[in-house]
């Protein structure tokens, strides 16, 4: 089943209730899930789109465009098959607290859940960390160095950790960029084939 709307911002109407929120942007029916933390940590306070603004978050496009995830770079990006939201949506002046991500996971799994991307790409620790915890059948604290751009089978999505940009060499960069692109050269589609049970034998894939 694919989602039917042409809006790539807030696409689902997601409304968290604070004064200030950035909410999801891209394609709602995409292969990619970028998934960060908060506006404060990736971007978007200022322009209203996640991981624009900043210096960090310019760089994470670049990589994406040049892997072929991105169409072109920009406030917003012009996106192909990729979604972005963060963890957490709404604007704090200060860290948001446990109770506070707590608080708006209803939200982000809700959306998380309407794309069903085939391959999540969480941003920095404290996205990875949910994702595995959520998503996968590992749990516990994470080494971001090791598991950066490394290939991680969830519970019905592929998981590639990426560590935060601001904290990138040029190996990491590139790490990333080598690891979509071959990526994309096999088919990753988290899919069941329920042909053989249908008259005819015909190819009937199922997200």
């Amino acid at each position: 089943m694919k989602n039917v709307t042409h809006r790539q911002s807030n696409p689902f109407g997601m409304d968290p209730g604070c004064p200030e929120f950035v909410p999801g942007y891209g394609d709602a029916n995409a292969h990619f899930h970028v998934i960060g933390d908060h506006p404060g940590v990736h971007g978007g306070t200022d322009t209203g789109f996640p991981f624009t603004g900043t210096k960090a978050s310019e760089r994470l496009q670049r990589a994406l465009l040049e892997a072929g995830l991105l169409e072109a770079t920009g406030t917003p990006p012009t996106v192909d098959r990729t979604y972005f939201s963060y963890l957490h949506m709404c604007v704090h002046e200060t860290e948001p607290d446990r109770a506070d991500y707590a608080d708006l996971e209803r939200f982000f799994d809700s959306e998380l859940r309407a794309i069903t991307a085939h391959v999540l790409l969480p941003v920095g620790r404290r996205a990875t960390e949910y994702v595995f915890a959520n998503y996968s059948a590992r749990n516990g604290q994470v080494d971001m160095d090791a598991l950066h751009a490394s290939e991680v089978q969830g519970a019905g999505w592929l998981i590639y950790p990426i560590k935060d940009t601001s904290e990138w060499t040029d190996d990491d960069e590139r790490a990333l960029t080598d690891a979509l692109i071959a990526l994309q050269e096999r088919d990753y589609r988290q899919e069941v084939d329920l042909g053989r049970f249908i008259p005819g034998g015909d190819p009937y894939r199922v997200r």
